[in-house]
């Protein structure tokens, strides 16, 4: 009876796997992706929004494998360095694929309620503490906001959001005494932040609190949130296919 039991359970825990196996190949989820499926998924979105992709990895693997040929046959150990070249030409096309991706994704993002928050995703966390749609009206127009070393930041994120970006950063200026809030509104037009540009403006604001002002803040801010209640909305302008979630993963690299 027992090996009876033990066979039925080791059939029972190989059927287990097998489902397992098998819901994580038809995953959308690239959580449940291996290396080779990332990377492939990460091409294909590459390549349908440039289609010179494959020509530029190309180029990168074979002008650097050129490159190791040269250094072989100046330096000696020439296997070496095209070993090297082959390496260095991958990592290369790698940087480049990434690059391709990032500026898909954004391209896609563009005018779409939400975008703003797949720019503040790629702060370092470890320094900046971001909240997507703190405030959102019935037209999808919302304001993002981060605090980090540039201090308060409210981020208006659509094109009718001039008017709710100056009503929260009225209502931080009231509740939080000593603190600055800039507001930063996303679009193209004068004085504006264009959305491929935002991570890189925020980043490079001069530094105005030190990380323990910073983290002060942020406890102060979690109390605001819990006194006025938020109306949530979809987390970002894009869908939620396997795609476009590899593109996020494959910005931060």
């Amino acid at each position: 009876m027992a090996s009876e039991r033990a066979k039925e359970l080791a059939r029972k825990q190989r059927a287990e796997a097998k489902a397992l196996k098998a819901a994580k190949k038809n995953s959308d989820n690239p959580a449940d992706w291996g290396t080779l499926r990332q990377l492939r998924e990460t091409y294909k979105l590459a390549a349908g929004h440039q289609s010179s992709t494959p020509w530029i990895l190309l180029a990168c693997v074979l002008g650097c494998t050129a490159l190791g040929v040269v250094l072989g046959l100046w330096l000696g150990w020439l296997v070496m360095w095209i070993v090297i070249g082959v390496l260095g030409g991958l990592t290369l096309g790698l940087y480049v694929m990434q690059r391709i991706v990032k500026k898909a994704a954004f391209a896609r993002a563009v005018d779409q309620p939400g975008g703003g928050e797949m720019a503040l995703s790629m702060l370092d966390k470890k320094k900046w503490h971001c909240t997507p749609a703190v405030a959102i009206d019935r037209q999808m127009n919302c304001v993002h906001r981060a605090v980090g070393p540039g201090g308060l930041l409210l981020i208006g994120d659509g094109r009718g959001a001039h008017n709710l970006l100056h009503a929260e950063a009225k209502r931080y200026k009231q509740v939080l005494y000593g603190v600055e809030v800039q507001t930063i509104m996303i679009g193209d037009k004068n004085g504006q932040v264009r959305l491929q540009e935002l991570t890189k403006y925020i980043t490079k604001l001069p530094k105005t609190l030190s990380t323990e002002q910073v983290e002060e803040i942020a406890y102060r801010l979690k109390g605001l949130d819990r006194m006025h209640s938020r109306v949530p909305m979809p987390k970002g302008p894009l869908p939620t296919s396997g795609n476009m979630k590899m593109s996020r993963r494959a910005m931060r690299g």
